[in-house]
């Protein structure tokens, strides 16, 4: 049997459903090879890589609405919407403290999805720590275009990676993860349309045309890899989890009971499907 991994795909504050499911997944002993997260699901990722259940809608719900983590004036002030010395530091470092040690020690390896600007294609990177530089590969795969800087690391220069690669389940079947579940963050039925801010796109990214032709593809792209997965699950290849509601949640969404209510559902559909999991992982 080859590897087992989690793919989860972003969605901003949409993405606090996957934490719920991976809560549910780590209370129950269903521990991953290896898990591969786009935006949201990479920093939700993080949490279910180092063990800390129930830290993400911890600090997502109680800072959602707050200015110093979410905020146009942090947009207009930095070029972020999301505060990077917030979101990345003051958080993790500080107000809910994201376990390090437990991640660089961890039998899940733990991968984030960033897209290059310059290039317009997919960046995997696997993450053994998230201290120091480290933590920007995060950052680039949760930074949204229009309202969030080019991140720099590593040589590349990157936003976020759903622009490149929404759902990265078969570029993780390439590095070996082939028992895969993918936790998507809208509900069946769902169809990603042309973007509506493409004329502001090729205007604010025109130094970039690759990244500019992402844009104006990504809703071709999305529907492919969603009917792709989709298939495959039909098949058995792999199992897909996905809500079984749709609560309405807002990619920047700032009222915490609609985050908890959302995570709720996430561990509800879990719960659901928890003995499906682990036949599926032959556990």
């Amino acid at each position: 049997m080859g590897k087992k991994g989690i793919v989860l795909e972003g969605g901003g504050h949409r993405g606090i459903y996957s934490a719920g499911v991976l809560d549910v997944l780590y209370e129950n002993n269903v521990i991953a090879d290896g898990i591969i997260g786009v935006s949201a699901g990479a920093v939700h990722g993080a949490s279910y890589a180092s063990g800390q259940p129930g830290r993400s809608v911890r600090y997502t719900a109680k800072y959602c609405g707050d200015k110093r983590y979410m905020s146009m004036r942090s947009l207009f002030k930095t070029g972020d919407m999301f505060n990077v010395e917030f979101c990345y530091h003051e958080i993790p470092e500080k107000l809910d403290p994201y376990n390090f040690n437990a991640l660089e020690s961890s039998h899940t390896a733990f991968y984030v999805t960033c897209t290059d600007v310059q290039t317009g294609k997919p960046v995997y990177h696997l993450c053994r720590t998230l201290r120091g530089s480290e933590m920007k590969w995060m950052q680039a795969s949760a930074s949204m275009p229009l309202v969030s800087k080019i991140v720099e690391v590593d040589g590349h220069r990157m936003l976020d990676g759903g622009m490149a690669d929404s759902i990265p389940e078969e570029a993780f079947e390439k590095m070996g993860y082939t028992k895969n579940i993918v936790i998507l963050t809208q509900p069946a039925g769902y169809a990603k349309e042309k973007n509506t801010m493409l004329p502001l796109i090729r205007v604010a990214l025109k130094k970039y045309p690759a990244l500019v032709h992402d844009m104006e593809t990504r809703h071709t792209c999305y529907n492919k890899e969603l009917a792709d997965v989709e298939q495959k699950a039909e098949k058995g290849e792999l199992l897909l989890i996905r809500p079984s509601a749709d609560l309405k949640v807002s990619r920047v969404e700032k009222d915490p009971a609609k985050i908890r209510a959302l995570y709720n559902l996430g561990r509800q559909d879990a719960m659901t499907q928890l003995k499906a999991v682990k036949l599926f992982y032959h556990l």
